[in-house]
């Protein structure tokens, strides 16, 4: 079940949402398999880091400037934004403790 902390960011709104504070931004598509099986543990991390931690999922299909923007060319791709600016990439699927460990360094 989908946590209903991970937030939908767009190509509009894209560079205010993740202007503020520690965001956490899923590149994602519909059609990719190692997306879907990283949904949870992307579910998982907003529950855990609510209140510290922004979650957000971008639909690359859906809006396509912000991933060329950050040249995103595969997924799923995780970028990690500290008051505007990328602290972290993480290119792939990884599992709850990695991502955990990346997300433990910038708090």
């Amino acid at each position: 079940m989908a946590s209903d902390k991970v937030k939908t960011f767009t190509d509009a709104t894209f560079a205010t949402d993740t202007s503020k504070g520690l965001v956490l931004v899923d590149f994602w598509a519909e059609w990719c398999a190692p997306c879907r099986r990283l949904a949870p543990v992307v579910d998982q991390i907003a529950d855990q880091y609510a209140g510290r931690l922004t979650v957000a999922k971008m639909d690359i299909d859906k809006h396509s400037q912000t991933p060329a923007q950050f040249m995103i060319r595969g997924i799923p791709t995780l970028l990690l934004f500290k008051d505007g600016k990328v602290v972290d990439t993480i290119v792939g699927l990884v599992d709850k403790a990695d991502l955990s460990r990346t997300i433990d360094k910038h708090l």
